[in-house]
């Protein structure tokens, strides 16, 4: 089915280092074919409101690859980058620095920021399981769990 073949582009792409040509042609409609076989992976979810920090986002980056740049506007349950291991896991990216007056003999030493994952429209509508969805403005591209899905009448 045609919803099987989201994400096909992008790991294509990846494979054959963007020189694959993809074409399609619409055949018929027909029955449907079944589930399709969820994402092995979770997601990090933003724990609080704020802006992402650098020292909160280093502290993710070990849970696996980001979204969020710094200073990004984050809010409660939205996906800032993919979880490692099956499951989310709640992640504080707007942890900020304790300000002391102690000296470090590390200080010298720089951990830097992986370059986050670029989250264009095709790669976050491939990104999302059915407990998620993805939010777009003007301005930028977001994805989010919803709320209250487990309130809600089936």
């Amino acid at each position: 089915p045609t919803r099987g073949s989201i994400g096909l582009r992008t790991n294509l792409l990846s494979a054959t280092r963007g020189t694959a040509v993809i074409d399609s042609n619409f055949d018929s409609y027909r029955e449907f074919a079944g589930e399709i076989e969820p994402r092995d992976k979770g997601s990090l979810l933003a724990f609080e409101d704020g802006e992402a920090t650098s020292h909160g986002l280093l502290g993710a980056q070990d849970r696996g690859q980001l979204f969020a740049t710094p200073k990004t506007a984050v809010y409660k349950d939205m996906v800032v980058g993919v979880h490692q291991r099956p499951g989310d896991l709640r992640v504080n990216v707007c942890k900020l620095k304790q300000l002391t007056n102690m000296r470090s003999a590390t200080k010298g030493i720089v951990e830097g920021l992986s370059p986050p994952l670029e989250l264009t429209l095709d790669s976050a509508v491939e990104y999302i399981t059915n407990e998620e969805l993805v939010e777009v403005t003007p301005v930028s591209i977001r994805m989010a769990k919803q709320r209250g899905l487990k309130n809600k009448k089936k």
